[in-house]
């Protein structure tokens, strides 16, 4: 049976630089050989009005609206497979992103606080499974106050989505990486691109 996968994208990059493009597409053309009938839905955030719209107290009893939140976590119930990615801005998330899941992230719709145990919530996108893809500038570890691949991971799990196993691609802004195009940079974890996708 065929899936039918949803690509998130909240790149701010130009597309010929961004090694996080670079690494969906990369993992996609991998997903592929093994899924080629699976269909494909792109979400590039750059082009979606309801990512460019920050919570705020102005907006907030419109924010939740049928075009900027209904319209997207209906989507979500429309696919069973998410691929996610995101550049590290500012050691979290884009922006696009984040603004993103603060659409979708609606209580009574992709969760729910009812019939949950004390202090608990339930899960609504529990048919998803979710593969998060993310660089970042900085090499693994050197702020560890920002993760933003654990963020997406947790967020996804907190809807009740099962998580495959991220791939983070770190230390873009450092030599030898740097000096490297996205290309070049991401076919440097190949094997590891080829290992996760075939669990996905």
């Amino acid at each position: 049976m065929a899936n039918k996968v949803l690509v998130i994208s909240g790149t701010v990059s130009p597309v010929d630089k961004s090694y996080s493009l670079e690494l969906t597409n990369q993992f996609i053309e991998e997903y592929k050989k093994n899924n080629s009938n699976d269909e494909f839905i792109y979400l590039d955030l750059n082009n979606e009005e309801m990512a460019k719209k920050t919570l705020s107290r102005d907006n907030f009893s419109s924010f939740f609206n049928e075009n900027d939140a209904i319209k997207y976590i209906n989507q979500l119930k429309e696919v069973n497979k998410v691929i996610i990615s995101s550049p590290m801005n500012n050691f979290n998330v884009s922006a696009l992103i984040k603004n993103y899941l603060d659409h979708v992230l609606l209580a009574d719709q992709s969760f729910s606080y009812k019939y949950s145990k004390k202090d608990g919530s339930v899960g609504l996108l529990d048919h998803l499974s979710v593969q998060i893809l993310t660089t970042q500038g900085a090499p693994l570890g050197w702020y560890p106050f920002g993760n933003h691949t654990e963020f997406l991971k947790g967020t996804w799990e907190f809807v009740g989505a099962k998580v495959n196993e991220p791939i983070l691609f770190a230390g873009t802004k450092v030599k030898p990486t740097s000096e490297l195009t996205p290309k070049e940079a991401i076919n440097t974890i190949s094997d590891k691109i080829k290992e996760v996708a075939a669990k996905f």
